[in-house]
This record gives C-alpha cells, sequence and structure tokens, in this order.
C-alpha cells in the first residue's frame, strides 16, 4: 500500500539531512505506527509522503502511484490529517466539508452518508453550520478528520491525529481505524503517546536523526524480553542507533 524506497530529505542548502536514506514498507490490512523525537524526521517523512514536500532522492509509491509521477492519483489514494490545523477558517464546518468533498468527487449520496457519520461520531452535527474559526482546538481536529476521510481512501496518512480529542471521540477514531484496516486498508500514523501505538498498531517504525531504526511488531521490537513500547523507545532513540527488522 506505502513503498518508501531510499528517501532523504535535506535543508538549508543539504547542510541539514532531515531524512537520511529510509526504506519502509507498510502492507494492505496494517495500522503501522510511525514514531521518534521532536526533530527526528517523522513530520518530514510524513510531508513527503503526502506530496506537501519534494523529495530530494529515492521514490514514495502510494497504492501502485508514485507520489511525483502520478501526484493526482496517489493523493486521491490518501486521506491525510496534518500535525498543524492549517484551515480555512472563515468557512463554516458543513462549507469545508463540502468543498473538500467536490474536491475528491464524492457524490451527494455518499457526501451526505459520510458526513452525517463522522458529525454525529464526533458529536459536532449542532457545531457544522458555525464558522470554523469559532471552534476549539478539539474541533477543528475533529473536523480536519472528518474531511480526510470523506472521500473513502484506502490509505489514511495521520500525523498525531489524537491531538486535542476528547477521550470518547479519541476512542471512536481508534475503532475506526481499526475497522478500515479489517477491510483490508492501512494507516500510517504517528504519535506521542506510546501507549496508545503499544496497543493499536499491528507494526511500528522508529524514526531517529533521519534513520530508521527499527521496524517490527511488538514481540520482533521486544526481542526476548517483555519490555514495554516506552523502554524500548528510550533506549533505542538515547543509543542514536539501533535494529533494523
Amino acid at each position: 500500500m506505502l513503498e518508501i524506497r531510499n528517501v532523504s530529505k535535506t535543508y538549508s542548502k543539504g547542510k541539514i539531512k532531515a531524512v537520511d536514506n529510509i526504506s519502509l514498507e507498510v502492507r494492505k490490512g496494517e495500522i503501522f505506527g510511525f514514531l521518534g523525537p521532536n526533530g527526528a524526521g517523522k513530520t518530514t517523512t510524513i510531508k513527503m509522503i503526502a506530496g506537501i514536500l519534494p523529495i530530494d532522492q529515492g521514490t514514495i509509491t502510494i497504492n501502485g502511484f508514485d507520489i511525483e509521477k502520478n501526484p493526482v492519483e496517489a493523493k486521491l489514494s490518501m486521506g491525510y490529517v496534518p500535525d498543524t490545523h492549517d484551515i480555512y477558517e472563515r468557512l463554516t464546518g458543513i462549507e469545508y466539508l463540502n468543498f473538500i468533498a467536490d474536491v475528491y468527487d464524492v457524490s451527494a449520496h455518499d457526501r451526505k452518508e459520510r458526513i452525517d457519520k463522522y458529525l454525529e461520531m464526533f458529536e459536532m452535527k449542532e457545531a457544522a453550520g458555525q464558522p470554523i474559526k469559532s471552534y476549539s482546538h478539539g474541533m477543528k481536529q475533529k473536523i480536519i478528520l472528518t474531511g480526510a476521510l470523506l472521500h473513502n481512501p484506502p490509505l489514511w496518512i495521520l500525523d498525531e491525529p489524537l491531538t486535542g480529542l476528547d477521550p470518547r471521540a479519541s476512542h471512536l477514531l481508534k475503532q475506526e481505524m481499526h475497522e478500515h484496516c479489517a477491510k483490508g486498508n492501512t494507516v500510517f500514523f504517528s504519535t506521542h503517546i506510546l501507549e496508545v501505538a503499544e496497543k493499536l498498531c499491528d507494526r511500528i517504525g522508529i524514526i531517529n536523526k533521519g534513520r530508521i531504526i527499527a521496524v517490527g511488531t511488538m514481540d520482533e521490537l521486544r526481542k526476548s524480553n517483555d519490555a514495554s513500547l516506552e523502554s524500548i523507545f528510550l533506549e533505542l532513540t538515547e543509543e542514536g542507533s539501533g535494529r533494523d527488522e
């Protein structure tokens, strides 16, 4: 579903290597957690996957489409939730959702069904007619999530999706992630909440200083002990080097 091959990204005219020759394969039907300390290269990687940042070296393929050679097809295959709330705040919630549905050519029947579903799920029906600029942090997160999932993409790219969500909305989103993958689809998400990643993810990748230092299931990352994801993460990122699975 998602293939990252030998991808690198530098800033400051090549002086800062944010992502250093990373490769990952994320499979159909799995929830893949992408973890790392602040500044490790997580969001840079995600923005390259989403086609927001150009790739300096390597390739990224989504659902069989190269993000640089076939950007429209690749982007139609994904729903992207950024780690910031860059959104059209002068629109109402429902205007924003209809705009996104138009962009992705979602039919009138499907958009109504999906908008109703997510507004109900996130308890946003009453707020949908209000300007987005009046929304709280959590409400903006809910409307962005709804917009990203409206066209029912096979791949969800979620950068810190639980940030700002209340416990009920967080629980329901995690249920949606499971149900999405149970249908043969894929979720790729980053989070700083290691307990959530440990319980939710089928596999986990850890990036540090721009390089992938570990990839695997919890059992593979643990090796022969019962270490928590938190202890594994701290050990690997403190050392700055690790194990490739």
